[in-house]
């Protein structure tokens, strides 16, 4: 870990996770061998037994086959091949879908039907069921899991059931949930299920796509035939060991679950003690035990940031996949929050070195700037 990593308190793993030990071990194993995992050699045949490895892992995580796990570049390749690949007619998507699924669905040039959620941030099912009847079938159905911003976890299962029943597909993007709640593709009733690994503790620049084993997929990118010619272009060996090995302790870190749970309540519960005029967004759908959503009116969610950044605590506003622009969040807006309340919020997110006097001092950071704020007023 580096020097930064080690002084600052980091609260920011919904952006990124550190990457575990394990995996740097790993992945510097895997690097000081050659071998194109295509070659019929033996350096190559041992860097093909590598990758089968570690997609034995990742298919694991989501109780799949390794067959139908597809290697690419991160989640946002894997939601693009998935958008792009499935062969639908129609897209219908959530209003709080991350950006790569938004974007992705406004390049395809399909008809694109958008589902509204409630305060909660649930989707709106009644609306999900008028738009199956209207879309141009066959349609593809896209809801993410759990939401990168405030964590709340979609009901998948009832939303997979109800797109089969119109012969509709369901993808959803589980890079967030993955390794916080148990997984598993054929329960979640899901044709895509797609996955990053440095949301894991695994290397950054590694994703996949889980697929059922009928579902269709065009090749986004074509040349060798790689990944059963669903993604061509030399696999990155390495890279993959590394997800591998962070899929194995992802899944046993699920564990601490409830210890996360039981720290994030209680940093909730202070905050809301110490201010009347905090929200926390989503707390009264599941969410996700890591991620808190928490806006305080008066203070730019940038603002806060630097706030914290001073305090040598490490959070976001709104998500970090958006290359450092300045926006108010899509998200909290979908959801009906006024843009003064959006514009106001900041993501705190936990995680597997997550220590309880981080959350104190957490704590302490942001009840001296709601003071701060206060004595505006």
């Amino acid at each position: 870990m580096s020097g930064v990593m080690k002084s600052a308190i980091y609260l920011d793993y919904n952006a990124t996770a550190p990457i575990r030990e394990s995996v740097i071990a790993a992945v510097s194993d895997a690097m000081s061998a050659c071998g194109n995992a295509s070659s019929v050699h033996a350096m190559g045949r041992s860097a093909h037994a590598r990758l089968e490895d570690a997609r034995a892992k990742v298919a694991a995580l989501a109780n799949a086959r390794p067959r139908d796990v597809l290697f690419c570049s991160g989640g946002t390749e894997a939601s693009n091949t998935v958008i792009r690949g499935a062969g639908a007619q129609s897209l219908i998507i959530s209003r709080i879908e991350h950006d790569c699924v938004r974007a992705a669905a406004l390049e395809s040039g399909l008809q694109t039907f958008e589902l509204a959620v409630d305060q909660s941030g649930l989707v709106d099912m009644n609306m999900l069921r008028s738009h199956l009847e209207a879309a141009p079938k066959p349609a593809l159905v896209s809801v993410m899991l759990a939401n990168n911003e405030m964590g709340v976890i979609q009901p998948l299962a009832k939303i997979a059931e109800m797109a089969h029943e119109y012969g509709a597909l369901v993808h959803t993007d589980a890079v967030q949930a993955a390794g916080k709640i148990m997984l598993d593709r054929n329960l979640l009733g899901v044709d895509y299920l797609t996955l990053s690994a440095h949301k894991l503790g695994g290397p950054q620049g590694v994703g996949a796509v889980i697929l059922a084993p009928t579902a269709p997929l065009h090749a986004l990118i074509c040349g060798g035939g790689q990944e059963l010619s669903r993604r061509s272009g030399t696999e990155n060996v390495a890279g993959i060991v590394g997800f591998g090995v962070a899929a194995l302790e992802a899944m046993a870190d699920i564990g601490r679950m409830d210890n996360l749970a039981a720290e994030r309540k209680r940093m909730e519960q202070a905050l809301k003690a110490h201010s009347a005029h905090v929200h926390i967004i989503g707390e009264d759908a599941p969410r996700l035990a890591t991620t808190s959503c928490i806006a305080l009116p008066g203070v730019k969610g940038e603002t806060q940031v630097m706030h914290f950044d001073l305090n040598g605590i490490c959070v976001s506003s709104g998500s970090a996949c958006s290359s450092g622009k300045v926006k108010v969040s899509h998200v909290l807006t979908a959801m009906g929050y006024d843009p003064s309340i959006a514009e106001a919020s900041i993501r705190v997110s936990l995680g597997y070195q997550t220590r309880r006097e981080d959350i104190d001092s957490f704590i302490k950071a942001w009840t001296t700037l709601a003071d701060r704020v206060q004595a505006r007023k």
